[in-house]
């Protein structure tokens, strides 16, 4: 990592004719490789899905949540504890994100598991986790949701966590700080929080954890005259009116709150197709009296096996949870990708893998209906079963897969096309579930420090939208110029563009760029040029391109981190959508892939570049390492065929 915490490059390099440091042919070679290995994963049904990887908090929770509902198994328990154990860090924490530092509260929960597993506290691995802790401030220094967790098993006491209650259901949607404010990630896991909180129940460990406690001082509230003062001073109203909440209101709130959980339930048995929901409102449901057996309840379990993934390592099988799955998504690019490789309309995958995103279509209103009552519906979900919340991101990527596989589509794609239209935020951006939940005054709540928890506009959503649009032959049209002009406000001063769900600022390039040239921005735009010198600078000396997920919260690390595929790819679909595919730069990109690439046509990439929440949730989607490389080559290699590309000069 020495190279990567040299100065910067300068934006000097040449955008001139490649060195011809590879043979012409090794990157079509790679190419037909890499397409020969996607269609091979594509199941019988006609989509493609890769694991959704995030941190051992998926694995720990589980854990925690089946010994608080009485269900845990040693074979589960063994089987999770082989895995949490194989991720620990060597000094003795655990990290949220591939090669990222030590986190407390993921420390904190994979400790606890595995003390469930039986791990000695003295044994040599819990005691350097125990030591990480309490050198980290100890459990009083950690998320709300970890002592949320402790709070279950009489580990951390309830009159010490945030209020969270469940009268939030019942304020209409007009009035601040009902859930409708809140990002539906949030919202779904607010509601059945509250009835948790609200119940206080207190289930046996079966060990205490002393060990993970300090005696340091619990941190001054925040000061009266800001907002997170104001907010902290809210939270001990509520707090008092917790401890004598009773009577006809509480009920009733209750029960609106369980009928809401109730109603949101998917097909599979989840709540919106994510872990944190999910196991929120099977506790919550078991406390108000559903028992185990109740379909609600039995779905949602046997949901999670679904979630489950398994395999024999060395050591034994290992057990690990996806908090989410992709299917979709990765339909979606993976079509994008064979097309871009060369395969026709009308070949056979991409024909399975039109007709089963056809029938992914939603058609049914979710939660996006309350800020948007009169937009039609349609659209498509990230998950197998999440009708619930259509997302314009999936809407997007699913319009244009559609367009390339020669299946009919048009009633879809219209009902699609109106729909994202319709969730145009006022700004002139789009954000990926809701429409204008912008207000930022809810993420200073006590209780809401486990991620981002509205959902505004961002500009890789945005660009995804344009680029989707503008196919559609809408450039011209009154909303696609006002989210033309939203991307070039939201450009970074030093010509990146932030990403809000894949890492970092070489993700918000890779997709603002292609989209701008879509809209009909030439390609010497002083944003693209500004664009194309950003990417340029900081490739790294192997040629590729990375972006550590530390950016998030630290600027020395925006646009630098070790040569990923997905970044390669991200900034070479960039630098060929601006006209400098054949220069310099992305011959070298092109260089890396080919030098890089596994035999079987893959890429190794352990690191994570996609993003949940910004500084605190990462995901590695298991397909980016390949889809992506597809796309950049096939884009690039077919440009060069067909000579449409020549070099820019500058």
């Amino acid at each position: 990592m020495t190279e990567l915490l040299s100065p910067e490059p300068t934006a000097s390099v040449s955008l001139g004719p490649p060195s011809g440091a590879h043979p012409p042919g090794a990157a079509r070679e790679a190419l037909r490789r890499a397409r020969e290995h996607l269609l091979g994963l594509q199941d019988e049904a006609g989509w493609w899905k890769g694991e959704l990887a995030t941190n051992v908090t998926m694995d720990a929770e589980d854990l925690l949540l089946r010994q608080f509902l009485g269900i845990r198994t040693a074979e589960r328990t063994s089987e999770s504890a082989r895995w949490i154990r194989s991720q620990q860090r060597p000094d003795g924490s655990w990290a949220t994100f591939h090669g990222g530092p030590g986190d407390l509260s993921t420390t904190i929960e994979a400790y606890v598991a595995l003390r469930l597993a039986d791990d000695s506290p003295d044994a040599p691995h819990m005691a350097a986790a125990a030591r990480f802790v309490r050198g980290q401030g100890g459990i009083a220094a950690s998320r709300v949701f970890t002592r949320f967790w402790l709070a279950l098993f009489g580990h951390w006491p309830w009159s010490q966590l945030p209020a969270v209650p469940p009268e939030l259901v019942l304020l209409p949607s007009w009035m601040p700080f009902n859930i409708y404010d809140f990002a539906c990630w949030a919202r779904q896991t607010i509601v059945p929080l509250s009835i948790v909180r609200a119940l206080r129940p207190v289930r046996d460990l079966g060990f205490a954890v002393d060990e993970l406690h300090t005696s340091a001082v619990a941190a001054r509230p925040p000061r009266l005259t800001s907002r997170p003062g104001l907010l902290h001073r809210l939270d001990r109203i509520a707090n008092a009116y917790e401890r004598i909440a009773r009577g006809p209101v509480r009920r009733h709130a209750l029960r609106r709150a369980a009928e809401w959980v109730v109603a949101r339930q998917e097909a599979d048995g989840s709540w919106g197709g994510i872990q944190p929901p999910w196991v929120y409102s099977l506790m919550a449901l078991h406390l108000l009296g559903y028992p185990l057996d109740h379909p609600v309840l039995r779905a949602g379990l046997t949901g999670l096996d679904r979630f489950t993934v398994r395999e024999q390592t060395p050591q034994g099988p290992v057990r690990r949870l996806e908090a989410c799955q992709s299917p979709v998504w990765d339909t979606a690019l993976a079509v994008i990708a064979l097309s871009d490789a060369g395969l026709p309309a009308g070949h056979p995958a991409l024909v399975r893998a039109g007709e089963w995103l056809l029938d992914e279509e939603i058609r049914v209103r979710g939660d996006w209906a309350v800020r948007r009552p009169h937009t039609p519906v349609g659209g498509w979900a990230f998950e197998f079963d999440n009708d619930g919340y259509a997302d314009t991101d999936d809407t997007a990527e699913v319009i244009m897969a559609l367009r390339r596989t020669g299946v009919p589509a048009e009633p879809a794609v219209l009902r699609a096309t109106r729909w994202m239209l319709g969730m145009q935020c006022r700004d002139g951006g789009w954000a990926a579930f809701d429409a204008d939940n912008t207000r930022a005054v809810v993420g200073d709540l006590p209780f809401c420090d486990f991620g981002e928890v509205i959902d505004p506009p961002s500009a890789d959503v945005t660009a995804h939208i344009v680029e989707a649009l503008a196919a559609e032959s809408l450039a011209d049209t009154v909303p696609l110029r006002r989210a033309v002009h939203w991307l070039l406000r939201a450009q970074e001063p030093d010509g990146s563009w932030f990403g809000r769900w894949g890492a970092n600022h070489v993700y918000g390039t890779g997709a603002a760029v292609p989209a701008l040239v879509a809209a009909g921005l030439p390609s010497g735009h002083p944003a693209l040029r500004k664009a194309v010198d950003w990417l340029v600078a900081h490739q790294n000396p192997d040629g590729g391109w990375g972006e550590d997920l530390r950016s998030y919260r630290d600027p020395a690390w925006i646009g630098r981190g070790e040569s990923t595929a997905s970044q390669t790819a991200w900034a070479l679909l960039a630098l060929h959508a601006a006209g400098h595919g054949a220069g310099e730069p992305a011959s070298r990109g092109v260089g890396w892939l080919v030098d890089t690439q596994r035999p079987d046509g893959g890429w190794d990439e352990p690191q994570y570049t996609g993003t949940g929440f910004p500084g605190d949730f990462y995901i590695n989607y298991g397909l980016y390492r390949l889809v992506f490389p597809v796309s950049a080559l096939g884009r690039i290699l077919g440009a060069r065929d067909t000579g449409v590309e020549a070099t820019v000069t500058r």
